[in-house]
């Protein structure tokens, strides 16, 4: 008979071997990563980008499903109530640290019921109107709405998003009144700036640069503080006569918080290593991205001071939803 020293060490023997087949077992079937918003869009194309790559790397199939809606929260409640068992991600953005003061009624808590991957980029937001529009600069912008109060229409990804917030403190720096228009994504956005409904967007670079080579639509200033890359030439509002706004969409991934913390960092080495090679760099310059790959407790500070920053904007703004 074993002696219950011997027994014991067996069974620690037996549990760890275990827990290491169960952790060498990942991933074993699909891994969904959520995307908030409809098809088109920034997030989209980002989570696209990795779902391919990261298919191939771990040799299993990652799909994204778009689940839009009420400013990117209904797709962040799915992920949040999820198994946390590395199969379901979501494809997180600056419009989540934004919804914890915009929206009351959330189910979830941005903060505490997601674990953090990794930041996979960050994307200049571009003020653009139709091509056909009769202004041509941030003054002429500025002018009309200050002129013609709320004659001038906006469209955003959504309450509670970044172009929502970046209009909101358009609209308190420039003194010029401008009507918010929110939609489900990009895509139903750029349809109707390209169709005249709205007459100007806040939105990421990425899905409107290809019509502002195509001479459909007309940018006027990114709001980072620096200028982008993608559209050298184009001011930022700073220099275009608007100070003070310094605001640009970051994408990540998350999953939720109980995640085994080993899957969390095999996510977050697998992901990494995608976003530093060659071409997957080379993609998202070539749609107006920076490339960004940090590791989740730098993102989980991220999440932190963007949400603290974007609830004093939300408060000046006055802006609530249930």
């Amino acid at each position: 008979m074993l002696s219950k020293f011997k027994k014991q060490m067996w069974v620690a023997a037996l549990c760890g071997a275990a827990g290491l087949a169960q952790a060498q077992a990942w991933p074993s079937k699909t891994i969904t990563i959520v995307v908030p918003f409809p098809p088109g869009g920034t997030t989209d194309v980002l989570a696209r980008a990795v779902s391919t790559k990261l298919s191939a790397n771990l040799g299993q199939t990652v799909i994204v499903d778009n689940k839009p809606g009420a400013g990117a929260t209904l797709g962040a409640a799915q992920v949040a109530k999820a198994n946390a068992d590395g199969y379901t991600l979501l494809m997180g953005a600056v419009h989540h640290t934004i919804a914890t003061s915009v929206y009351k009624g959330l189910t979830y808590s941005f903060d505490k019921d997601f674990a953090p991957i990794t930041t996979v980029a960050l994307v200049p937001n571009v003020l653009v109107v139709n091509a056909k529009s009769p202004y041509n600069s941030v003054k002429d912008l500025v002018a009309a709405g200050k002129t013609t109060p709320d004659k001038l229409a906006y469209g955003s990804n959504g309450n509670g998003t970044a172009q929502h917030m970046i209009g909101t403190q358009f609209q308190i720096v420039s003194g010029a009144q401008v009507l918010h228009v929110p939609y489900k994504g990009s895509a139903p956005l750029t349809t109707d700036l390209l169709g005249g409904q709205v007459d100007m967007s806040f939105d990421t670079v990425t899905p409107v640069l290809p019509f502002i080579k195509e001479g459909k639509l007309k940018p006027l200033a990114v709001t980072t503080a620096k200028r982008s890359s993608a559209l050298p030439n184009v001011p930022t509002l700073q220099e275009a006569g608007v100070p003070g706004i310094a605001i640009g969409t970051w994408f990540g991934l998350l999953a939720p918080a109980a995640t085994p913390k080993d899957v969390v960092q095999k996510l977050n080495t697998e992901i990494v290593k995608i976003i530093n090679t060659p071409d997957f760099k080379k993609q998202m310059l070539d749609i107006g991205a920076e490339p960004i790959g940090n590791k989740p407790d730098e993102m989980a500070k991220q999440i932190k001071e963007e949400t603290e920053k974007f609830a004093g904007l939300v408060k000046a703004g006055k802006v609530t939803l249930d």
